[in-house]
C-alpha cells in the first residue's frame, strides 16, 4: 500500500540550490540577447518579476544592460563578488565557470 505525502514533504522536495536573482544572472550569462519572455520561461517566473530582478542586478552593478536597437543585450560585471558572508570572497566569474556556464 503506497503511503501520501503530506503538503510538507512534497514542498520539502521542491527546493533548489540557488535563488531566481542566481538563475537569472546564469542565464544570462550564456544567452546575454535573451527578452524578458525568454528569461521567466527558463527561470519558471513571471515575465514581470523577470524584468524587476534584472533591474536589481543591474542597479546592484552585477550587469549592465546594453540597447541594441529595440533590444536589450546584458553584460555580466564577472568580478563583482557575491553578496552572503559565507562566499563573499567569490566572484561572478569563478562561479559561472564552477557550474560551466
Amino acid at each position: 500500500m503506497a503511503t501520501r505525502k503530506t503538503e510538507a514533504e512534497t514542498e520539502s522536495n521542491n527546493w533548489t540550490f540557488f535563488t531566481n536573482y542566481g538563475h537569472v544572472l546564469f542565464f544570462l550569462a550564456s544567452n546575454p540577447d535573451a527578452r524578458a519572455r525568454d528569461i521567466a520561461d527558463v527561470v519558471q517566473i513571471t515575465e514581470r518579476a523577470a524584468q524587476r530582478i534584472v533591474h536589481e542586478l543591474e542597479a546592484a552593478g552585477y550587469l549592465k544592460i546594453v540597447k541594441k536597437g529595440r533590444r536589450n543585450s546584458y553584460v555580466i560585471n564577472s568580478k563583482k563578488k557575491l553578496r552572503h558572508p559565507l562566499e563573499k570572497h567569490v566572484a561572478i566569474q569563478a562561479l559561472i565557470e564552477a557550474l560551466d556556464i
